[in-house]
Parts: structure tokens; C-alpha cells; sequence
């Protein structure tokens, strides 16, 4: 039997996440709608989901405590694409920073939501082009690192788990599928979040900033994640295939 993606709503306003539901439920996705954090919280302790959207203004805890929340837990892997009422590009930003992997501004179209929620769907579960791991070579090393690729865990040389968001994973995996070579914001963006950047788009710096944290790598005389000024970015260790340990 196939897979049909399971979608949560988080969403305060009863009539638009209703509407959200009936829609994405019309057009082949499996929805569940919650109306708060409390909520949220008491669903995922016992259901499994593919996506969560997630609302940012909302009363008790808002969508960005709780997006910091899911990224510090179980749900760390789990795709969450962030409502926000205002074309603020401060919530955006923030949202971005706590682990969303896209957001959308209120007003939208239902049949943009889907859109984009289709677009995380796929980017969560597919390689960077020209990138192949099989089951006999699926471990990554590079420095004092190691990525499972089929567990998604990154290691360092001690063996100890390092937590990576989606999009963290994305991006580290883009930039060990090109190591030495420099990739562009553009490139970056459209590989990771599959979209085009605008001249405001600071997504793939925050992005960046994030991963650096992940990898212990000073932001001003950055080891691994190199800057290109007026370029982009390099990442500049060198990367090899493992066997795995029996």
C-alpha cells in the first residue's frame, strides 16, 4: 500500500485550519488539526506525521517556541513549514533560525500551501544530484566528522550524536556532495528549499551560521564552511566514503 503523507496543523484560527484540511485531504494528503501547543504536544506523543505547519502568532506558546521545541526532541527531523500574519522579515528570519525549513505569509492561497508543502516533502527525502550511498558505503567522514546517511546522524570524533534540522542535514549534505568548489547563495537555496532567492533572502547565511555551530567552526576564521565574498560559499575539507563497522 502506498504511503500518504500524513500533514499536522497547528493553527488558532479554527476556520483556516479547516479549510487547510478539507483542502489538503482533497487533493491526496492525510490531515490532523490542532488548535494550540498543548495540543500539538498531546497529538505527537502518540501519532507520527511527515509535515508540520505551524502556525507563528498564536496565544500561549507561539509557532517559534514551539518550532525550537520540535527541533530539540523527537520531532528534530520532522519538516515544518512556519505561517506567519505578518510580511515581517524579522518572524522569518527567527523562524528560519529555530529550524524551519520554509514559511509562508498570511494571506495565502490554499493551492500555494500545497504547493510548498509538496516542495519540503520532496527536498526531505530526496539526495543532492550526483550523489549516490549504498547500504556497503553509507558513512561520510571529513575532518574530525562522520554523517550517517542512512540514520541521518551526525557524529563527531568521539561518536557522540550531533542533532541536525532537516534543513541542516540538506545543506551539509549538498556541501559534502561538492566539497572544494564554490556554490553560490542561488545554488545553495535552490538545492536545499528548491526556490530561487530574491535580494533579501538571507535564509542560506542563517543557514550556514547554523551548520557552522553544528560543526564547531569559528564564523570568523571558519575551517570547513568557507566564505567566497561576493560569491558564496566553499566547503573546504575533503570528503571520503567509509565502510561501515560490522
Amino acid at each position: 500500500m502506498d504511503h500518504i503523507d500524513h500533514i499536522l496543523i497547528v493553527d488558532d484560527d479554527r476556520e483556516i485550519r479547516e479549510l487547510v484540511g478539507n483542502y489538503l485531504k482533497k487533493n491526496g494528503l492525510r490531515t490532523s488539526i490542532v488548535g494550540d501547543g498543548r495540543q500539538m504536544r498531546s497529538f505527537l506523543e502518540s501519532n507520527t506525521v511527515d509535515l508540520i505547519v505551524l502556525d507563528i502568532m498564536m496565544p500561549g506558546d507561539d509557532g517559534l517556541l514551539l518550532c525550537r521545541e520540535l527541533r530539540a526532541g523527537r520531532q528534530r527531523t520532522t519538516p515544518v513549514l512556519m505561517l506567519t500574519a505578518r510580511n515581517d522579515e524579522t518572524d522569518r528570519i527567527v523562524g528560519l533560525e529555530m529550524g524551519a525549513d520554509d514559511y509562508l505569509t498570511k494571506p495565502f492561497s490554499a493551492r500555494e500551501l500545497l504547493a510548498r508543502i509538496n516542495a519540503v516533502l520532496r527536498r526531505t527525502r530526496m539526495l543532492p544530484p550526483n550523489l549516490t550511498i549504498s547500504e556497503s558505503s553509507r558513512l561520510l567522514a571529513f575532518g574530525q566528522w562522520r554523517l550517517d546517511t542512512s540514520a541521518r546522524h551526525l557524529l563527531d570524533q568521539q561518536g557522540t550524536l550531533v542533532a541536525l534540522s532537516g534543513a541542516e542535514y540538506r545543506l551539509l549534505r549538498v556541501f559534502l556532495d561538492h566539497p572544494q568548489r564554490v556554490l553560490s547563495r542561488e545554488q545553495l537555496l535552490n538545492l536545499t528549499q528548491g526556490r530561487e532567492a530574491d535580494i533579501f533572502d538571507r535564509s542560506i547565511d542563517l543557514l550556514v551560521s547554523r551548520l557552522r555551530q553544528r560543526l564547531g567552526d569559528d564564523a570568523r576564521e571558519p575551517t570547513c564552511i568557507k566564505t567566497v565574498r561576493s560569491e558564496g560559499y566553499v566547503f573546504s575539507l575533503a570528503v571520503q566514503l567509509l565502510e561501515p563497522t560490522l
